[in-house]
C-alpha cells in the first residue's frame, strides 16, 4: 500500500544522528527519546535521571531475541542528490536513481547502540512510555507503534 500517493517515488536516507533509531528488525516497535533544547528540568530528571546517556531507545521484551539475532545492512550514499525532507526525523530524499557507495552489515544490534552511548531499555509494553513521552517536553521518535502490545 502506498502511504504517500501524491508524491513521486523516492529513495530515502537518514542522517547519522537518527540512523541508530533503525538498528532494529524492520517491524520492531520502538520509542526513541533525547533531550530537546526546551525540555524541562523535571522531564530531564524523569527520563534521563538514572542514566548516563542523553539518548534512550526502548523496545518490548518480545522483540529482544529477534533484535539480537537479526543483522541489518546500512547503505551509505553520496549526499549530493538528496534534499532535506523532514529535519526532526532526519529524512533526506531524492527522486534520482542512486547506487550505494558502501554497504555495511551490522550484527549485535544491542552492542551497536551501546557503542554509540545509546541506552537500550527493554519493557513488556511500550504504551506506558509512549503516553509519558507524549505528555512531556523531550524530543522523540516512535517507530512501528502499530506493532506494540496493547497491554504489559
Amino acid at each position: 500500500m502506498d502511504s504517500r500517493p501524491d508524491e513521486p517515488a523516492m529513495v530515502w536516507t537518514i542522517d547519522s544522528f537518527h540512523a541508530p533509531h533503525y538498528f532494529f528488525p524492520r517491524e520492531c516497535p520502538r520509542v526513541c527519546i533525547w533531550p530537546y533544547d526546551k525540555k524541562t528540568d523535571k522531564d530531564k530528571a524523569r527520563f534521563f535521571g538514572h542514566s548516563g546517556t542523553d539518548r534512550i531507545v526502548a523496545i518490548e521484551s518480545g522483540w529482544y531475541e529477534r533484535m539480537c539475532g537479526t543483522p541489518i545492512y546500512r547503505y551509505a550514499f553520496d549526499p549530493e542528490p538528496f534534499e532535506l525532507y523532514d529535519r526532526n526525523a532526519g529524512y533526506y530524499t531524492t527522486t534520482r536513481t542512486v547506487r550505494p557507495a558502501e554497504v555495511t552489515r551490522l550484527d549485535n544490534l544491542p552492542g551497536q547502540l551501546a557503542d554509540l552511548g545509546i541506552e537500550l531499555r527493554i519493557t513488556p509494553s511500550l504504551l506506558p512510555l509512549r503516553d509519558a513521552v507524549l505528555s512531556s517536553t523531550v524530543n522523540f521518535s516512535m517507530i512501528r507503534m502499530r506493532n506494540a502490545k496493547l497491554t504489559g
